[in-house]
């Protein structure tokens, strides 16, 4: 081989590399030259704009950019000082990249061609998941105080309560009776709430280990559907391929046994009641654990999504804390606890919702160790 055809061989080499690795990022990335053509478009661009590359570079950025946009500055302003900058919270929402276009942007200039620039669009979807990941991590911490607090102050009184009250149901009367059983219903009542809140107290390190998700999942299902869930229709969407997550088994029981549970009293009125359980590799997503300096990436995502009404907009936003709920006789605990537990593996946990559809994702890293405590061969089935 000449020595020009092995430098030319290279070259291509090259080339096929670093579009294999701008198509690997999960941000869309996009270069325009001097012109404001755009001469380059990596795979998350052409879906972010909704056009092939190909097409893209007929037209200009002007052509999908709002007029006015605090982007187009942006371009000309880095072109004329060669330095980076920054945008955080752009809206480019326009009929033709569609609604709530929310994004943070990048631009830098390519300094081997004079007049170009990259630009960096990373949608505040993804922003947000971490925004709320450190708001339910605050949240389950104040459960926390408060859970050792009622531990120590009320649940002493209460059993003196309660003890007074069984001392004198033996001497009233029957119409008594029945307030004395109320009183003691009732403080029974608050134990149970207290013993609830005792496990955001708990504090102490959990075993884990790498565990196969769709052996867990089907094993909450076949709960569900022996109790609470029996009459409504539970589908699976299953990645076969996924690697292991990195996690306590009983802990990761009871957040999927929660969220199913609430989808299962979401959709209790509906004829046509349906719970999908799905799980999929999505990288992209790096956060910091709690904790340490370390930063992981969490590309298994794991969904419980039901056909029911959705969640109100003004619940929304504190979906997670402790005592919200939308149940008549609800404690509000459930969701804050999948919080605390999710957060405390280095997840994430999300809701998505609109009228008859209702996303709870959950986002983990994957187990260093390749084999899980059960092997797959099939969505949802073990050897």
């Amino acid at each position: 081989m000449s020595e020009d055809a092995s430098k030319s061989k290279k070259k291509m080499s090259a080339n096929d590399t670093a579009m294999g690795v701008l198509n690997a990022i999960q941000n869309a990335v996009i270069m325009v030259d001097e012109n404001g053509y755009i001469a380059f478009a990596n795979w998350e661009a052409e879906a972010f704009f909704g056009a092939s590359a190909v097409y893209l570079a007929r037209h200009t950025i002007y052509a999908y950019i709002p007029f006015g946009s605090p982007l187009l500055p942006l371009i000309d302003q880095v072109r004329e000082r060669r330095a980076p900058v920054n945008e955080y919270r752009v809206d480019l929402s326009s009929p033709r990249l569609g609604a709530d276009k929310l994004v943070d942007i990048y631009v830098a200039p390519v300094l081997t061609d004079p007049g170009s620039v990259v630009i960096v669009f990373q949608e505040r979807s993804m922003a947000d998941k971490i925004d709320r990941q450190l708001t339910h991590r605050a949240a389950a911490r104040s459960v926390t105080g408060l859970a050792s607090m009622l531990a120590h102050e009320i649940k002493n009184p209460l059993s003196g309560i309660r003890g007074a009250a069984q001392l004198l149901e033996t001497s009233v009367n029957d119409e008594d009776r029945a307030l004395t059983q109320l009183i003691c219903e009732e403080t029974d009542r608050i134990v149970s709430l207290v013993d609830r809140m005792e496990v955001f107290s708990d504090e102490r390190p959990v075993d884990r280990v790498p565990c196969n998700i769709h052996s867990i999942l089907d094993h909450v299902k076949a709960i569900a559907k022996a109790g609470f869930a029996r009459h409504i229709k539970i589908s699976e969407n299953y990645d076969p391929s996924l690697p292991a997550v990195h996690a306590n088994r009983d802990q990761l029981i009871q957040v999927f046994l929660n969220l199913i549970k609430n989808a299962s009293e979401a959709v209790a009125d509906r004829a046509d009641a349906e719970i999908m359980l799905t799980t999929a590799y999505r990288p992209g997503i790096r956060i910091s654990v709690a904790g340490t300096r370390e930063k992981i990436s969490l590309p298994l995502e794991f969904c419980v999504i039901d056909n029911g009404p959705g969640v109100p907009e003004d619940l929304k936003p504190h979906l997670f804390d402790p005592f919200i709920t939308t149940k008549t006789n609800g404690s509000g605990l459930g969701l804050a606890l999948v919080a605390k537990i999710i957060g405390g593996h280095g997840g994430i946990v999300e809701c998505d919702s609109q009228n008859n559809k209702t996303i709870f994702r959950v986002l983990m890293h994957a187990s260093k160790i390749t084999r899980a405590d059960e092997d797959f061969d099939e969505p949802g089935k073990t050897r």
